[in-house]
């Protein structure tokens, strides 16, 4: 994997309230307690195998969505079916959760990082 793909997160079957320590404890093992590394800090929790999606499923994205926080990454839900995006709109975190990742910045030709060679941009 490339340090600058996302880390991903799979989430699937039924999300019942029981389930919400095991979760956030396997993010925290993939993201590691440094935080920030690989994937420029952003992990993406595909719920694309998630059945039958309810608010137990938000509370347990909202949970992991803080567990990711805690250790320095942003993360983004991939595969929220519209019932599941009908439920974060309702509960005020589709804006939060359902933000794809960063691109990556565009590389600069050469050995030019960016800006202009002229001590005086714009002027002649």
């Amino acid at each position: 994997m490339d340090t600058t793909d996302p880390k991903v997160f799979r989430v699937a079957g039924l999300v019942e309230p029981a389930d919400l320590p095991r979760l956030c404890e396997e993010l925290t093992e993939l993201l590691g307690e440094g935080g920030g590394d690989g994937g420029d800090g952003f992990v993406v929790c595909d719920i694309g195998a998630v059945r039958r999606p309810d608010l137990a499923t938000v509370d347990a994205l909202a949970r992991l969505r803080l567990t990711a926080r805690r250790l320095g990454h942003r993360m983004a839900v991939r595969g929220a079916g519209p019932e599941l995006r009908a439920l974060l709109e309702l509960a005020g975190l589709a804006d939060q959760l359902l933000t794809p990742p960063p691109a990556p910045p565009p590389a600069a030709p050469g050995d030019r990082t960016a800006g202009t060679s002229a001590s005086r941009p714009g002027t002649t």
